[in-house]
């Protein structure tokens, strides 16, 4: 099956991430119904968490979904059979989500931890550079920014108690143990002495909002997490990694989308992370992201600053989990070297942020 090259693309596998493909290749031959051998195994190049790879058999098109090697010292936000139910749960009530095939548990699976696979969804993503072939004018990306707003609307509007997702978050008090958690995570995986994260920390718990109607949350909202429809660009047609999806107040997705929104204002620090061509011309700002959100939405966003605060937080720690992997020996990923830089600036963006009291920073 040829690929275009301005759709997702994929690589072999790093070495020390390999799977075993004569066991996967029997167990899904029994498994999923028309599957025929061989099995070829490939690895999306992109993410940081959980690890995903391409799974060709004759004419089919797999996506496994594995956690990272290491994931057992920090289990959070590795559970893949909650991602495999959300999906199963979403997909009548909210169809861009790729297609639940088999969930494999950890006593089943010869790679010691649970896995499962889903249907590829083909399309393009914007990652951290541009898709060979496709032009990024600033129309295109303007359409783009408002469509990535929209979709966030319509995901927040999901009835997530008749998708039977209920059991996935408890939304009462959700802020106050967003913060005593992330906060705690922060504090397990600390290798380096970075005072903004414990000022952070400490604004946090002492600044928590009254909480709005809670919705279905994606809790990782960013353009390279969306599958654009290749005949109808920049449409979404697809959104992945669901692996910290919970039900809480939907201004905490925003304040997400906007700590992975990096703009061509911002101090050249934080335009060096690798979060994706939201500086490009075209990009809405942070600001008019909020405004649309607010218009489409009808909801009050007043306390977006906090939210904003508490995602520059919990993205810092996120990064200082895979860190302390790669410094513990968990990982030999060299790409995570450099993730405490991230956390530095993550966090001074966050101080930031809170003495200005905006998004500008």
């Amino acid at each position: 099956m040829s690929t275009p090259e301005w759709l997702d693309r994929t690589r072999a596998v790093r070495p020390g991430e390999e799977l075993d493909a004569a066991w996967l290749e029997k167990y899904l031959a029994e498994k999923v119904p028309g599957l025929t051998g061989p099995l070829v195994v490939e690895q999306f190049p992109g993410g940081h968490s959980n690890l995903t790879y391409l799974l060709r058999m004759g004419e089919k098109e797999l996506v496994l979904r594995r956690p990272p090697f290491g994931a057992k010292a920090i289990k959070a936000g590795h559970d893949m059979g909650r991602e495999y139910r959300i999906l199963s749960g979403l997909l009548p009530v909210y169809p861009k989500v790729p297609r639940p095939l088999v969930l494999c548990g950890e006593n089943e699976s010869p790679m010691g931890v649970p896995f499962y696979v889903m249907e590829r969804v083909r399309g393009v993503i914007i990652r951290a550079k541009p898709p060979k072939g496709l032009e990024l004018t600033p129309g295109f990306l303007r359409k783009l920014s408002e469509n990535f707003v929209d979709n966030l609307v319509e995901l927040h509007a999901v009835d997530w108690r008749a998708a039977g997702l209920g059991e996935i978050g408890k939304p009462e008090g959700y802020l106050g143990r967003q913060v005593a958690g992330w906060t705690e995570r922060y504090g397990k995986a600390r290798t380096d002495d970075i005072p903004e994260m414990e000022q952070v920390a400490k604004w946090l718990a002492g600044n928590l909002p009254a909480e709005l109607a809670p919705t279905l949350i994606h809790n990782d909202y960013k353009y390279d997490n969306l599958v654009l429809d290749p005949d109808q660009l920049p449409s979404i047609r697809a959104v992945l990694d669901w692996e910290m999806a919970t039900i809480g107040d939907p201004l905490s997705d925003l304040g997400m989308a906007l700590a992975y929104w990096a703009e061509a204002a911002d101090p050249e620090e934080r335009r060096m992370l690798p979060f994706g061509l939201t500086m490009m011309p075209g990009n809405m700002t942070r600001e008019e992201l909020v405004a649309r959100y607010a218009e489409k939405s009808g909801r009050n966003t007043m306390g977006i600053a906090f939210h904003y605060v508490l995602s520059l937080f919990k993205v810092a720690v996120i990064a200082q989990q895979i860190y302390y992997r790669f410094k513990q020996g968990l990982t030999k990923d060299e790409r995570f070297a450099s993730m405490i830089f991230g956390v530095q600036v993550l966090s001074r963006t966050a101080a930031r942020a809170i003495e200005t009291g905006n998004l500008g920073c």
